[in-house]
């Protein structure tokens, strides 16, 4: 996979900054492929793309390790001991587990679909402005009145099936689970805290399943992996704090109209056949 080390800093910066706002990491890295590496195979790319996605996997291990330690520690102890099966760590735990089963299961099934066809910047352009307009409806009748420790089961399972949603190109992980956060009436730094939090177990199993690749024939060499994924790790980390506190004051309107702006422009270029779809 001929990936040159500053094109390795590109995808990097561009994994770091778009993996954690509600932009799409996968749109914006594919659209980087169309222009710097088109004639790339895509299952190398897809191989490349999921391994420096534990970059920025690391970089939210680091930003919540204290949180992640407790709800660890307390759903291993809730296993044996019943008294500390209501703190909010051990629901957690469950929640984390119960939230990642959609898009593990949906990501087997469709792992060939998602590779090759779903990767159509077609998709990717009406995604991008599809995922806008149903935020954009989260935010006009969500009620934001509920915080990290009234997250249920039923907010769980309704943010781990839109997290699957994701799995179309140009949706955004990010994106599908504050949706449904706030669809469910969490506030926006509890969904966009239970987002960071639910993509560690989903991200880190995708990038290790698609770690195999790395090396084989069309796929990327070592080298431009470790210096794509150590960038993505810094920006990142970056990028979750600056969203959470942005969330904290603002909506995500600002998200919103940037990705049907892109969305728009991208079904020019591609409709002008200034771009290729595939």
């Amino acid at each position: 996979m001929n990936i040159s080390p500053w094109q390795a800093v590109v995808y990097g910066l561009v994994q770091g900054l778009t993996e954690f706002l509600p932009v799409s990491s996968t749109a914006h890295l594919r659209l980087v492929q169309a222009w710097m590496n088109k004639d790339v195979p895509q299952a190398g790319f897809t191989a490349f793309t999921a391994v420096i996605q534990l970059g920025t996997m690391v970089a939210v291990l680091l930003y919540f390790w204290r949180e992640l330690i407790h709800v660890a520690v307390a759903w291993l102890r809730g296993l044996v001991d019943p008294k500390v099966r209501n703190t909010l760590e051990y629901k957690l735990g469950w929640y984390l587990i119960l939230a990642t089963i959609p898009v593990g299961v949906f990501g087997l099934i469709f792992s060939h679909q998602i590779e090759t066809g779903a990767r159509n910047l077609w998709v990717i352009a009406v995604a991008l402005i599809v995922m806008a307009l149903v935020l954009g409806l989260a935010e006009r009748i969500g009620k934001r009145d509920r915080g990290e420790e009234e997250i249920s089961t039923k907010d769980a399972i309704t943010v781990g099936a839109a997290q699957a949603l994701a799995l179309i190109p140009g949706v955004s992980r990010s994106g599908a689970t504050i949706t449904a956060g706030l669809f469910r009436g969490l506030d926006r730094v509890t969904a966009a805290r239970f987002s960071f939090l639910l993509s560690v177990p989903a991200v880190v199993l995708s990038g290790l399943f698609e770690a195999r690749k790395i090396g084989e024939k069309g796929a990327p060499g070592m080298g431009v992996t470790v210096v794509a994924t150590v960038i993505s790790f810094a920006v990142g980390l970056a990028s979750i704090a600056w969203l959470i506190k942005y969330v904290s004051k603002h909506s995500t309107f600002i998200f919103i109209g940037y990705r049907i702006i892109l969305g728009v422009v991208l079904i020019g270029l591609l409709a002008g056949g200034v771009v290729s779809a595939t």
